[in-house]
């Protein structure tokens, strides 16, 4: 069980030549999930080496160019490159007639087929959920509806305590699967052995939460709570908070509160303004809250 989350761009508003907005990839528990897709995303999968085939699932926090221009020119490479596996797209509505619009324009021609999943709800909602990994949304304020989303691991079964079952000789071996389950053996005796004493606890699910452009909303800290990893925007340092106010963005300090709030393992801020030269003020001030805060950098990877 584990989690890499690789930073394809970070920067806010225009790209610019070493500056790429917003887009993230994730693996989490052997699942692949490509987080906004701004301008150049594309370029830089190819730089990190992200495999466009891994990609089933794509995820638009908000419908903002520095989050999703790069979509649609991803989508037209998918289908030169002969893609024929369904493709997932979660976002806000208008993501479909917005996309398929700009294909049909431009007679990009996909033999793939396309399922959005177009969110309006104000409420978390689970959006995704298989056997390995669930995605809820985590309701988030800017200038537009917007959204961040919470992934989680599902929990693996129960480790078999061999220590403690081989103190039972009437425990057959076709019994495994069922203990693994969570379920109590009845020995031939009558005796009924719980479960807790065949075996141990599987690994913590680990958990990534991914706040994009948002004001500071204390009311997402139950969503997120302990949560493994947290990227949460920080437009702003801390003199420009007037400005993060008007424009409904954050500042280091504000992110680094919802870190603390949430008790989470790890925080990471991006999403700098242009009118900062030296990034390393942003984690600073961060850390004066929140220690453990890491910076967003074009092909920086975190692992858990």
């Amino acid at each position: 069980m584990s989690i890499t989350l690789t930073i394809l761009g970070c920067h806010s508003a225009t790209p610019r030549l070493n500056a790429f907005p917003t887009s993230q990839y994730l693996e989490i528990n052997n699942r692949h999930f490509l987080i906004d897709c701004g301008e150049g995303t594309q370029r830089q999968m190819r730089k990190y080496k992200v495999g466009f085939s891994k990609i089933n699932h794509i995820f638009i926090s908000h419908l903002h160019g520095d989050h999703f221009y790069g979509l649609v020119g991803l989508l037209a490479t998918f289908g030169i490159l002969n893609r024929e596996k369904e493709l997932h797209i979660y976002g806000p509505k208008g993501i479909k007639e917005v996309t398929l619009l700009q294909l049909k324009i431009s007679q990009s021609h996909a033999k793939y087929t396309m399922i959005f999943h177009e969110l309006t709800s104000k409420k978390s909602e689970l959006i995704f959920e298989d056997d390995k990994v669930s995605v809820r949304t985590i309701p988030l304020t800017h200038r537009v509806y917007t959204n961040g989303y919470l992934f989680t691991e599902k929990e693996k079964s129960r480790k078999l305590n061999m220590l403690n079952i081989s103190g039972y000789p009437e425990i057959d071996k076709a019994d495994y699967l069922n203990i693994k389950a969570g379920r109590d053996v009845t020995l031939p005796s009558g005796e009924i052995v719980p479960n807790a004493a065949l075996t141990l606890n599987p690994p913590k699910p680990l958990s990534f939460a991914f706040c994009s452009d948002t004001s500071y909303k204390p009311d997402i800290v139950p969503i997120i709570e302990n949560a493994d990893l947290l990227y949460h925007e920080a437009t702003f340092l801390e003199d420009r908070e007037d400005l993060a106010k008007k424009t409904r963005h954050s500042t280091t300090k504000q992110a680094a509160e919802i870190a603390k709030q949430a008790n989470v393992k790890e925080l990471i801020i991006g999403h700098y303004s242009g009118r900062y030269k030296d990034i390393s003020l942003f984690k600073k001030e961060a850390q004066e809250i929140f220690e453990n805060t890491k910076l967003a950098e074009p092909g920086k990877s975190f692992t858990v």
